[in-house]
Parts: C-alpha cells; structure tokens; sequence
C-alpha cells in the first residue's frame, strides 16, 4: 500500500464520512502533496481503487443546494479499518519505509494508543541498530572510510543515515514518553 493510500484511509477515518474533495483539501493542508505526492488526481484513484477493495464504502448523496452534482461520499470499512492499522503499525516500527510512508504513519500516530505507538517506535530503534551494527561488522578495526574512496563514502551515507534516523526516532520515542500528542487512549 502507498503512503497516499494510508492517507487517504487516515483522512477519511478521522471525518468518519468524507467526500473527496474534503479528502484532498485535507491532505493539501497537510503539504501531503508535496511530500507524498497526494496529488488531486491520486487523491481520486485512491479513493475509487480503496472503494474496489472494500476498504471504503461509497455513499451517494443529494446534490448540494447551491444545485451542483451529486457528491460521493465515503467512510471506511472494517476491513479498511484493519488493513489501515496494519499499515500504520508497520510503517512506524520498520526501520526502511519510505519516507512518505513513515510521514503518513506519524501523522496519523496519534490514532495508537500511547503505548503502543512507543513500542512500534522501539522496534524501529531496534531494527535500525541491527543495521547500523550490519554496515560495520564486516569492516576492519579502526577503519578510515576517508581512505576508501567511493566506496567510504557509500558506507558513510549509510551509517550517517542509521545514526540520524535512529536520533529523530529515540526522540519521538522520548517525546511521546513526557505526553507529547493526545493519543488514542488518553
């Protein structure tokens, strides 16, 4: 699943009904266009394609008294439900989402409830350790990457990366433990 379908599911979950412009005018908002790509017309595939796999449920409802059409609206289904948490829940504990797909799961983290929302937090510290500890195993004692080239500077990209993103998640972890955010269950 795509970060703009998560966010869509997330969208419409947090109005309970939504029509698809108030959908992509949500998004929008959110910049979700500029970093997920949440564009007008993906916003509209996604809908149509979460209604085809019953993760949405479409509605029709009367044309608005200003007399323009009719406007579809939807709510997520139970099986949207569950393939929506599971999204969630996956993208916040992999070490290795993509970046859209994480961003899309923070913003909706406050859909979890505390707990387990720092628990998936801690699972991703833990795998991005694993990593970090994978990108050296293999390297000589007291190795240079300066000395290697190319090569270093690959390994330093990768090590820069683990040691960053293990930083902002060890701080959202710690955030989330002092009370930042209304969560789920509070």
């Amino acid at each position: 699943m795509t970060a703009v379908r998560l966010l869509v599911l997330g969208a419409v979950r947090r109005r309970g009904r939504a029509h698809g412009y108030q959908v992509r005018a949500d998004l929008e908002s959110w910049g979700a266009h500029e970093w997920a790509r949440a564009t007008s017309g993906s916003v509209y595939h996604a809908l149509k394609s979460l209604t085809k796999d019953e993760l949405l449920r479409a509605h029709d409802t009367s044309p608005s008294e200003a007399g323009g059409p009719p406007r579809t609206e939807y709510e997520v289904t139970s099986a949207g439900e569950q393939a929506y948490q599971q999204l969630l829940r996956s993208a916040l504990a992999r070490r290795d989402p993509r970046l859209d797909l994480l961003a899309a799961a923070v913003g909706f983290i406050d859909d979890l409830p505390r707990a387990d929302a720092v628990a998936l937090l801690r699972e991703r510290a833990r795998e991005l350790s694993e990593w970090r500890a994978s990108i050296t195993t293999t390297l000589p004692p007291d190795t240079d990457l300066d000395t290697w080239g190319p090569v270093g500077e690959v390994l330093g990209l990768w090590l820069n990366t683990a040691d960053s993103r293990a930083a902002w998640t060890n701080r959202l972890i710690a955030r989330l433990e002092s009370g930042a955010f209304t969560m789920a269950d509070d």
